[in-house]
């Protein structure tokens, strides 16, 4: 069945790689929203479509949520609690269930040793006003919703042209230290396509045998 998909924050790095996987494996249509269209390039004219707006805009943001069965949101913003209560409140007046949230690793402490002490140093740990506080903060929005979500947090991004990653659920000790951007596009773009299979999840996602104290080009 094809999907209208609204992708938020379309010009990221992760959503490209989304985007592609979309186009190549669905037949979805995708409304690729951004702030700055011209940082966009259209892949497919046929398939995409793009809208101006900003999600801390809620009639811009609720506009283009009405046209949507799936919200992808892809965002990095000080503000990002303030969205999240924005994406959430938009989805359920217009009736949309599934949303797919990019978040942070290290957001519920889940990052044992030395590598999740780097990790906090480096993000803010326990700080509220910081990288961690501010997506933890979003993060509990969305879990505290009706939605059918999926929230997803990478460890720390590489541009490696690969698909190769594993999964840690909430509560769980996060493994590994990095993963591909190209490898969250394919698992967004799976998520996407198999809402009942990751509905309500959160998920820490990175690639196998990447342990160490620290990401390894760090």
């Amino acid at each position: 069945m094809t999907k209208q998909v609204l992708i938020l924050g379309a010009s990221g790095q992760i959503a490209g790689h989304a985007i592609q996987f979309l186009l190549n494996e669905t037949t979805d249509h995708l409304l690729l929203f951004v702030r700055h269209p011209k940082k966009l390039p259209v892949i497919d004219d046929q398939r995409e479509t793009v809208i101006t707006g900003d999600v801390l805009d809620n009639n811009e943001l609720g506009s283009a949520i009405a046209q949507a069965d799936v919200v992808y949101a892809n965002l990095r913003n000080p503000q990002i609690e303030q969205q999240a209560r924005n994406i959430v409140a938009a989805m359920k007046q217009h009736g949309v269930k599934q949303l797919v949230w990019i978040s942070s690793i290290g957001i519920y402490d889940e990052v044992p040793g030395k590598f999740g002490q780097w990790n906090n140093e480096q993000l803010g740990g326990g700080q509220t006003d910081s990288y961690l506080g501010t997506y933890r903060a979003a993060a509990d929005v969305i879990t505290a919703s009706d939605l059918d979500y999926t929230i997803i947090r990478p460890a720390w991004l590489t541009n490696k042209d690969e698909v190769d990653y594993e999964i840690t659920r909430r509560g769980e000790d996060f493994k590994g230290t990095e993963v591909s951007r190209k490898s969250i596009g394919k698992l967004v773009a799976q998520v996407i396509e198999q809402p009942q299979k990751y509905a309500q999840t959160d998920l820490g996602v990175n690639k196998p045998g990447t342990d160490g104290d620290k990401p390894a080009w760090y």
